[in-house]
């Protein structure tokens, strides 16, 4: 099989660009011919913010090269990970008039919302679902908070809504879970277009004993992943067990602080995978303390593949991932008491945690390797040339 992957990508640890390599590598592996046709957003900072509203609605370089590429040889399937901003709705068009199926998988909610996020303002918001008119985004200039630049990508959405380019354009759509289908159904787009299919973790980095002692935190530190709600949980434990943090962002600072007035709290910034594996098998529980919808949790899959189970929001998709009391646990997302008592829990409960730890396994080998990952795959591909 011959397929073309669209990315537009952009530097976050597990988010497109590393999701992304991993595909693409599986797809190698098993013999299949992937070329690539993408940008980075880093590039953003160098165009006129005028010329970037117009590219992201449309944009004909990118039209006309895709186009060429797909009729110099024969594909199979152009796979979209994601066009937003530089690349533009306009490869769904190339594509489809040079006669090759289209496959887009949903790594955010850009389609329904302006930011992607599903929140503002510290909370979870849905002002634009359904609403054929973001007007609400574009008021609080959700993206970049900038209501020019979000006007930009309204007019987008607007205009491709007017065009049938979601329903019309895409053969079909992946979902990282149930839960994402769910809120693109809401949002309008068919139900039977999309399919679920989760990421997966490779290679298998082999299950960690679970000796350290110390609750892993692993990602943005950032309002939307609830690090103000974990700060102050670790406050009321009081000491009763460390907590490690891997990663950066826009809370830095706040968690400099936590650092220094809380024993047993310590921020280890950015790591090298192979590290990040090492502590999150070694740990006793990570935690995922998001206050929005994340699209699936990749971070939760690794944990499960070392055998770590999870403490999760119970919101979004992170929820559906982790199964409360068998591998994991939920906590109400925001409620900084509620989650030092599920820590409280994991404390007091070994043996049940050591049975969790079982299963956390056995749901990463049931769900989220390469083999399981690369059939869902191909019988999509299969699926949308017949």
């Amino acid at each position: 099989m011959h397929i073309l992957q669209v990315h537009n990508t952009y530097k976050i640890r597990g988010g497109e660009e590393e999701t992304c390599a991993a595909e693409v590598k599986l797809l190698q592996d098993m013999g299949h011919k992937v070329a690539i046709y993408g940008d980075h957003n880093d590039r953003i900072a160098t165009i006129n913010p005028a010329s970037l509203a117009l590219n992201t609605i449309w944009s004909s370089k990118n039209y006309t090269k895709v186009k060429q590429i797909l009729q110099r040889q024969p594909y199979d399937v152009v796979h979209i990970h994601n066009f937003f901003p530089l690349i533009s709705p306009s490869v769904y068009y190339a594509a489809k008039d040079a006669g090759v199926r289209v496959v887009q998988t949903l790594h955010n909610y850009r389609f329904l919302c302006p930011n992607g996020l599903f929140f503002r303002d510290g909370q979870v918001c849905e002002d634009c679902l359904g609403k054929f008119v973001p007007l609400s985004g574009v008021q609080h200039g959700c993206y970049r908070e900038d209501k020019a630049a979000t006007a930009g990508v309204a007019a987008m959405l607007i205009l491709h809504r007017l065009l049938n380019t979601w329903k019309n354009q895409v053969d079909c759509y992946i979902s990282m879970t149930e839960f994402g289908r769910q809120k693109f159904i809401e949002g309008g787009f068919p139900a039977e277009k999309i399919v679920v299919k989760p990421h997966f973790v490779a290679p298998d980095p082999g299950v960690g004993s679970g000796s350290g002692g110390y609750a892993l935190y692993v990602g943005r530190l950032s309002v939307e992943k609830g690090l103000d709600t974990l700060l102050a949980a670790w406050e009321q434990l009081g000491g009763k067990i460390p907590l490690k943090i891997i990663g950066d962002g826009q809370l830095s600072d706040r968690v400099k602080e936590a650092v220094a007035k809380m024993p047993g709290v310590e921020w280890l910034g950015r790591k090298p995978i192979n590290e990040v594996y090492e502590m999150i098998g070694e740990a006793k529980v990570l935690i995922l303390p998001s206050k929005w919808y994340e699209t699936f949790g990749r971070v939760a899959i690794e944990a499960f593949a070392k055998g770590t189970p999870v403490i999760a929001a119970n919101i979004g998709a992170i929820a559906e991932l982790v199964d409360h009391q068998r591998t994991g646990l939920h906590f109400i997302p925001g409620d900084a008491q509620d989650l030092a008592q599920k820590m409280e829990w994991i404390i007091s409960h070994p043996i049940q945690l050591a049975q969790m730890r079982q299963e956390a396994r056995s749901e990463f080998e049931n769900k989220y390797t390469a083999k399981k990952n690369y059939q869902q795959l191909i019988q999509i591909y299969a699926q949308v040339k017949n």
